[in-house]
C-alpha cells in the first residue's frame, strides 16, 4: 500500500508592516516653514541660495522627512525674517483665541529637536511679529546644538536653572553651573551643550530679534 503523502506545511503569511510615520513635531515644523516661505513668496531655490542649504534638504524639512538642527532652524528663521518662536505656531487660549499677554503653564508650545537632545518650550505668547521671546530650554545628557558654531539675528541671554551647560561664543568656552547667567549678540558664532552623562540641564533663555 502506498503511504499517504505528507501534508504540505501551510505557507506563512507575512503581515504587512506599517510604514513608520514621521515624528509629528518634524511634520508641524516643516509645514510652518513652508507656510512662512510661501507667505513671503520665496521659492525653494531662493531660500537655498540664501542659506547655502540644498533644495532637496529644504524640501525634506518642509515635508517633515528630515529633523533639522537648531542651527538650521535659526538660519531659516533669519532668511524668513522671523525669530525661532515663529516656528512654534500660534498658542490658542482656553476660549480658542490667541492670548497676546499670558501663556498658561499647560499651554506652552514645545519644539523638540529629538535628534540632538534639545527641546524648547515657548513661555511667551507665540507670534511671528514678536521681537522678544522667552524660552525654557531642556538639554538631555549629551544634548547639543552640534559641533558647528552658528549665528543668527538678535541678542540672547539666559540663566541656568538646573544642571550644567557648556557655552561657546567665538573662540571661548565656559562651563555654566546652576545660577550662572550669560548674554551675547547672536551674530557672534556660538554653540551650547550639556556635558553631563546622566543629568538633564534646564536653562531659562531669552531671544531678542533686532533686525
Amino acid at each position: 500500500m502506498r503511504k499517504p503523502a505528507a501534508a504540505k506545511p501551510a505557507k506563512r503569511v507575512r503581515k504587512a508592516t506599517a510604514k513608520p510615520t514621521e515624528p509629528p513635531m518634524d511634520v508641524a515644523v516643516g509645514r510652518r516653514l513652508r507656510d512662512l516661505r510661501r507667505a513671503r513668496q520665496f521659492s525653494l531655490e531662493m531660500v537655498a541660495a540664501r542659506t547655502e542649504l540644498s533644495i532637496g534638504f529644504l524640501s525634506q524639512i518642509e515635508r517633515g522627512l528630515s529633523s533639522p538642527s537648531l542651527r538650521v532652524l535659526a538660519t531659516l528663521a533669519d532668511v524668513l525674517g522671523v525669530g525661532i518662536a515663529a516656528l512654534f505656531g500660534a498658542s490658542p487660549s482656553a476660549d480658542g483665541t490667541s492670548d497676546q499677554v499670558v501663556t498658561r503653564g499647560l499651554q506652552r508650545p514645545e519644539l523638540k529637536l529629538w535628534r540632538t537632545g534639545v527641546s524648547k518650550q515657548l513661555l511667551s505668547p507665540a507670534s511671528a511679529d514678536n521681537k522678544l521671546n522667552l524660552f525654557l530650554v531642556h538639554l538631555e545628557p549629551g544634548g547639543s546644538t552640534g559641533d558647528e558654531l552658528y549665528t543668527h539675528d538678535g541678542e540672547e541671554a539666559g540663566l541656568v536653572l538646573e544642571g550644567e551647560m557648556m557655552l561657546t561664543v567665538d573662540s571661548q568656552t565656559w562651563s555654566l553651573k546652576t545660577g550662572d547667567s550669560f548674554r551675547f549678540a547672536s551674530r557672534r558664532p556660538h554653540r551650547f551643550s550639556n556635558p553631563a552623562r546622566d543629568a538633564n540641564s534646564v536653562v531659562l533663555w531669552v531671544n531678542c530679534v533686532t533686525g
